[in-house]
C-alpha cells in the first residue's frame, strides 16, 4: 500500500519533500498533483521506475511519456529548441502546456517516441511540482492518473480524489495530497517538431498559444 504524503499547496514541507525525493531516487512510483491533472510519475533517471508506470497504465513500448522540467533553460538539456520554439515557449512556460520536441541522448528509450526520436515535455506553475523538481536536480515523469473503466481503459474524464487514491493506492509507492480535488482539464499539446509548430491537442490555455502563434515570427 502506498505511503500517503500530504503537503500545503503553496508551501509544503520541505522535510517531507526529501523523504519523497529519497524515495524516487530508490525507484519509486509516486501519484501526485500537477497544475492540470493528477498524474503518476517517478525519477527520469530510474529506469525501474519507468517500466513500473508503463506497467501501471497499460502502455506499450511504443508509447512516449512525456515528463516534467523545471524550466526552459532545463528544457534545453533534454530537447533540441529551435529560435522561434525558444520565443514561443519563453511567453508559455510556465503552464499547462506540453510541448513536443526532438530529445536529445539525455532522455531514455522508454521516455521516448522510437520512431520519431521526440519527446513532450512541460513546465508546471504548480508550487509542489517545483519544489520536487528542484530538490530531485531531475525531470519527473508526469502520465495522467486516469482511472481505468470496466474494460481496463484510461477515460479522460474527472474523476473525485478518494476514488482516484482508491484505485491507485496498491499499484503506486506514494500517494501526494496537497488538500485539493483533482482537476480535469488537460494540457494543450504544441508540436515543434516541423518546421511550423502545430496545436496537437486544445486543452488548458490553448488561446493563449493561438495567440502567441500568431504573434512570435
Amino acid at each position: 500500500m502506498a505511503i500517503l504524503y500530504e503537503l500545503h499547496p503553496k508551501n509544503p514541507q520541505q522535510r517531507t519533500i526529501e523523504k519523497i525525493i529519497s524515495s524516487l531516487r530508490s525507484g519509486a512510483v509516486m501519484l501526485y498533483p500537477t497544475d492540470t491533472v493528477y498524474a503518476i510519475g517517478c525519477d527520469l533517471s530510474v529506469k525501474s521506475a519507468l517500466q513500473k508506470v508503463r506497467q501501471i497504465k497499460q502502455l506499450s513500448n511504443d508509447k512516449p511519456l512525456t515528463f516534467l522540467s523545471s524550466s526552459l533553460s532545463n528544457i534545453a538539456q533534454y530537447a533540441r529548441v529551435s529560435d522561434r520554439a525558444y520565443r514561443i515557449m519563453k511567453h508559455l512556460i510556465p503552464g499547462p502546456y506540453t510541448f513536443l520536441l526532438p530529445g536529445t541522448k539525455l532522455v531514455p528509450k522508454l521516455v521516448m517516441s522510437p520512431k520519431r526520436k521526440t519527446t513532450g515535455i512541460r513546465v508546471p506553475d504548480q508550487v509542489i511540482c517545483q519544489k520536487l523538481l528542484e530538490t530531485l536536480g531531475n525531470p519527473i515523469i508526469s502520465t495522467s492518473a486516469h482511472l481505468p473503466d470496466e474494460e481496463g481503459d484510461f477515460p479522460t474524464i474527472g474523476v473525485e480524489k478518494v476514488r482516484l487514491f482508491d484505485s491507485l493506492e496498491n499499484l503506486v509507492d506514494i500517494i501526494i495530497d496537497d488538500g485539493t480535488e483533482p482537476g480535469f482539464e488537460v494540457s494543450t499539446i504544441l508540436d515543434f517538431t516541423e518546421e511550423e509548430p502545430i496545436v496537437v491537442r486544445q486543452g488548458l490555455g490553448w488561446k493563449e498559444v493561438q495567440t502567441w502563434l500568431d504573434y512570435v515570427p
